[in-house]
C-alpha cells in the first residue's frame, strides 16, 4: 500500500511583501514575490505526485481485472475531468518521483527543494545529471530550473562523443562556456555522421566562441533541412543525393535559403495531397447529387452547375480581390501508382 508524505506546513506559509508600503525597493520585492511563488510551485509538485499515484492505481487496477480495455479508467477520467494527456503525464511524474526516491538517489523531504519545473526537469535528465541533482537537493539546497540546465550542459559540454576533443578540453578548462558548447552538442548529435565530421574538422581548426557558435547555427539549419526533406515526396527519387547538396549549399552560405525552399515544398505537397483529398470527394458527392436531382430541383441543379468549376478535372479558382480579381487555373491528372511522381496539379 502506497504512503501519502504530509508535506512540511511551514511549506504553505507565504511572507508576502506589502504592496502598500515602500519599505522595500523594487528588486527585494520581486525577490520576496519570486520566492513566495517557489512555496506554491513546490506544494504543486507534491500535489502532481500524489494525483499520478492516485491515477496509477486506478490504472493498474483495470490492468489487473477490469473490463473493456481500460474503458474504467477512462470513464473515471471523464468524471474527473481530467484528459488522457494530462493523467498520463502526472502518471510519468509520480513514477520519476519513485525512480528517484524509491531508488535511493533522492531522500523524501529533499523533494521540498524541488520547484515543480525543476523536477521534472531533472527527471528527463541524463542519470549522472539526476546524481548530481539529488546530491546538491540532499545537501538542502534549492534546485531551479536553471540549475538543472547549468548542471545538464556541464555534464554534456564534457562529456559528449559528438564533439571534437578540443572544444572538450578547452570546456573543461573554462576556456568556452558550458551554455553554448552543450547546444553544438544536441544539434551536431541529430546529422548523419558525414555531415557531423565535416562541421567538427572546422573546430578542431577554431575552437573558439564564434566557430562555437556558427558551427552551431549551421548545423541546426542542416538539421532542419534534413527534417524537411524526410517527408518530401519529390525527393524520394533515385539520383538525389541531398548530403551533398547541403554540403554544397553550406559552401556557398545559403543553408538558410534551402531550408525555406524546402519547408515551402513540404507544405506545397501537403497542401496538394489534402486538396485531391477534398477534390474526389466533392467530385463523389456532385455526381450522387446530380444524380439524385432532376428537373423538379432547379436552384439544386443551378448549385450542382456552379460547383462543377471545383469538382471537375480543371478548377477554376478566384483569388480575391487582394490578387486584382485574378483566377487561377488548375488541371487535375491523376497519373498510375507506378509512376513515382505525385499527382500533376
Amino acid at each position: 500500500m502506497e504512503t501519502i508524505i504530509n508535506p512540511d506546513p511551514s511549506i504553505l506559509q507565504l511572507d508576502l511583501p506589502d504592496p502598500e508600503k515602500d519599505d522595500l525597493n523594487n528588486f527585494e520585492f520581486l525577490d520576496r514575490l519570486q520566492k513566495a511563488w517557489s512555496v506554491c510551485e513546490r506544494f504543486d509538485l507534491h500535489t502532481d505526485i500524489w494525483r499520478g499515484k492516485i491515477l496509477r492505481v486506478v490504472r493498474d487496477k483495470e490492468k489487473r481485472g477490469g473490463e473493456g480495455r481500460g474503458a474504467g479508467f477512462l470513464q473515471w477520467l471523464r468524471e474527473m475531468d481530467i484528459s488522457k494527456t494530462r493523467a498520463y503525464a502526472l502518471i510519468q511524474l509520480a513514477d520519476s518521483a519513485d525512480e528517484l526516491v524509491v531508488g535511493g538517489m533522492l531522500d523524501e523531504e529533499s523533494v521540498n527543494n524541488f520547484s515543480r519545473r525543476s523536477f521534472i526537469e531533472t527527471a528527463q535528465s541524463s542519470p549522472e545529471v539526476q546524481q548530481m541533482v539529488a546530491e546538491a537537493a540532499n545537501k538542502g539546497t534549492e534546485i531551479t530550473r536553471k540549475e538543472v540546465r547549468r548542471l545538464s550542459d556541464e555534464f554534456t559540454s564534457a562529456t559528449s562523443p559528438f564533439l571534437p576533443e578540443e572544444v572538450r578540453k578547452r570546456t573543461q578548462e573554462n576556456l568556452l562556456p558550458p551554455k553554448i558548447v552543450a547546444p553544438l552538442a544536441r544539434e551536431l548529435s541529430k546529422l548523419p555522421e558525414t555531415l557531423q565530421e565535416d562541421l567538427r574538422k572546422v573546430l578542431r581548426e577554431t575552437p573558439n566562441v564564434e566557430a562555437v557558435k556558427e558551427v552551431t547555427t549551421a548545423a541546426k539549419w542542416i538539421g532542419k533541412s534534413n527534417d524537411a526533406s524526410l517527408s518530401l515526396r519529390v525527393l524520394q527519387c533515385e539520383g538525389i543525393d541531398l548530403e551533398k547538396a547541403t554540403k554544397e549549399a553550406q559552401r556557398i552560405e545559403s543553408l538558410g535559403l534551402l531550408v525555406d525552399a524546402l519547408t515551402q515544398a513540404k507544405t506545397i505537397e501537403a497542401s496538394v495531397l489534402r486538396l485531391h483529398s477534398s477534390w474526389r470527394k466533392l467530385g463523389d458527392l456532385h455526381e450522387k447529387l446530380w444524380l439524385e436531382s432532376g428537373s423538379s430541383t432547379p436552384y439544386l441543379r443551378e448549385v450542382l452547375n456552379t460547383l462543377q468549376t471545383l469538382s471537375g478535372a480543371t478548377m477554376r479558382v478566384s483569388l480575391g480581390n487582394l490578387f486584382g480579381g485574378k483566377k487561377i487555373r488548375l488541371q487535375i491528372v491523376e497519373e498510375q501508382a507506378d509512376q513515382l511522381e505525385p499527382p500533376t496539379i
